[in-house]
C-alpha cells in the first residue's frame, strides 16, 4: 500500500478514528485503526466492539492496500507534522512497519495484520430515513446532559430515541433522565421514520454522533435496528449497539397538573444560582428559592462556609412558594434554553418541578426538588 495524502484531511480522519479506540483495551487490535486504500479514496475504520467509525477521505493511491497500525500513534504523529504537509503512507506488508513521511519527518510504525481486525457484522435495519444535522443536534445536545452514569441502572446510560405523540400528531423523541432530572426534546417526524423501534443510543455514541453534526448544512442518513443504530454523512459512517434494557415509563414524571407558574429570563437566572451557590458545600450544592408576587430570592445557607441570597426580578403570581435544588441541575437546565425566557411550573415543594422555554412545548424539562 502507497499513499499520499494532505496533512489537514488525514487528521481529521485519524482523530475521529483514535477518539473511538478505547485507551485502555486488553485486545491489542482495538487499539489500531484500519486504513483501507483503494480506487482513489482511503477509509479509516476504528471499533471498540460496540461503535465502529468508518472515515473516507480523497487522497492518491499508488499502491492500492491495507494494514492497521496504533490509532493513538498516528493521530499524534499526524498532529505534530506541520500545516499543509503532504504525507505519504507507505506498507509493504512483509516489514510488518507502516513508514510515514512528510518534507524531512519519517516514521516507521509496527503494524497488525488486517485479517485479525473484528468489522461490525452488518445488520438489517427496519427504518432508515435523513435528519438534518441541525435537527440532530438540538435533539442530543439538550438531553444528553441527563444522561445517568450509574452502572448499576444500566438502561439510563444513553438517549431513548423514539417515535411518540405529542400534541400535533407523531414527533421524533429523544429523552434522558437519570432519575434526579429529566429532558424530553421533540423534532418533527422525518419521512420514513414512522417505522423506527424505539431505541436507547448509549453515551459514548452521543458524544461520537457530535462530532458529525457540526455543519449544518449536512443531511445525515439515520438507519435504526433493534440492536443497532447507524449514523451517515458522505464521509463519516458511525454504527453502535444500542443498550439492550427498557427504558422506563418516562410520561408518568413529567408533571401534568402544575399551576404556579414563574417566567424568568434564564440568562439572569443561571448567572444568579452560580454566584449564590458558590457558597453552598460541594456535597449537596442545594439552593433555595422563595417565590412572592414578581420577585424571587435565591438563597444558600451553607453552616461550614457561610451564607448567600440575590434578589431577581420576575413574573410570579401565585401564593408563597420556597423550593430548595440541586444549583447544579438548575444551572444545567437553565443553560439549556435558547430563547431569553425559561418558564417554571410548580406544584409545591416536594413535587417535581417543570421547566420550558417560553411558550414552546417542544422541549420539556422535569427536576425534583430537594430538601433545605
Amino acid at each position: 500500500m502507497k499513499i499520499s495524502i494532505e496533512r489537514a484531511a488525514l487528521l481529521k480522519a485519524v482523530s475521529q478514528a483514535q477518539s473511538v479506540v478505547e485507551r485502555r483495551n486488553t485486545i491489542p487490535i482495538l487499539a489500531n485503526v484500519l486504513i483501507e486504500a483503494e480506487g482513489e479514496a482511503v477509509s479509516f475504520r476504528a471499533t471498540d466492539l460496540d461503535i465502529e467509525v468508518v472515515d473516507k477521505t480523497l487522497a492518491q493511491v499508488e499502491r492500492a492496500g491495507a494494514t492497521t497500525v496504533s490509532a493513538v500513534l498516528l493521530h499524534e504523529i499526524v498532529r505534530k507534522l506541520p500545516d499543509g504537509a503532504l504525507v505519504q503512507l507507505t506498507d509493504d506488508g512483509a516489514s510488518g512497519r507502516l513508514t510515514v513521511e512528510a518534507g524531512r519527518s519519517n516514521f516507521s510504525l509496527a503494524t497488525l495484520p488486517r485479517e485479525d481486525f473484528p468489522v461490525m457484522a452488518t445488520s438489517e435495519y427496519t427504518a432508515n430515513f435523513t435528519a438534518s444535522a441541525v435537527v440532530l443536534r438540538r435533539l442530543f445536545d439538550k438531553s444528553k446532559f441527563a444522561i445517568s452514569t450509574e452502572e448499576t441502572r444500566y438502561y439510563l446510560n444513553g438517549v431513548f430515541m423514539h417515535i411518540a405523540d405529542a400534541e400535533g400528531g407523531k414527533v421524533l423523541r429523544c429523552v434522558a433522565t437519570d432519575g434526579h432530572r429529566l429532558a424530553r426534546i421533540d423534532a418533527d417526524l422525518p419521512e420514513g421514520a414512522a417505522d423506527m423501534p424505539g431505541v436507547i443510543v448509549p453515551r459514548k455514541t452521543v458524544g461520537e454522533l457530535r462530532k458529525l453534526l457540526e455543519d449544518d448544512d449536512v443531511q445525515i442518513a439515520v438507519s435504526v435496528s433493534e440492536t443497532k443504530v447507524r449514523f451517515a454523512t458522505p464521509e463519516i459512517t458511525l454504527t453502535s449497539k444500542v443498550i439492550d434494557g427498557t427504558f422506563p415509563d418516562y410520561t408518568r414524571v413529567i408533571p401534568a397538573g402544575n399551576t404556579r407558574k414563574l417566567e424568568v429570563d434564564a440568562a439572569e437566572f443561571a448567572k444568579a444560582v452560580d454566584r449564590v451557590s458558590t457558597v453552598s458545600s460541594e456535597r449537596s450544592r442545594a439552593v433555595k428559592l422563595s417565590l412572592d408576587e414578581d420577585r424571587l430570592v435565591l438563597s444558600v445557607n451553607a453552616p461550614d462556609s457561610g451564607a448567600a441570597e440575590e434578589e431577581l426580578a420576575v413574573a410570579y403570581g401565585d401564593e408563597r412558594l420556597e423550593i430548595g435544588f440541586n444549583a447544579k441541575y438548575l444551572l444545567e437546565i437553565a443553560s439549556q434554553v435558547d430563547r431569553e425566557n425559561a418558564v417554571f411550573m410548580f406544584n409545591s415543594a416536594g413535587d417535581p418541578t417543570l421547566m420550558r422555554e417560553g411558550n414552546d412545548t417542544s422541549a420539556v424539562y422535569v427536576v425534583m426538588p430537594m430538601r433545605v
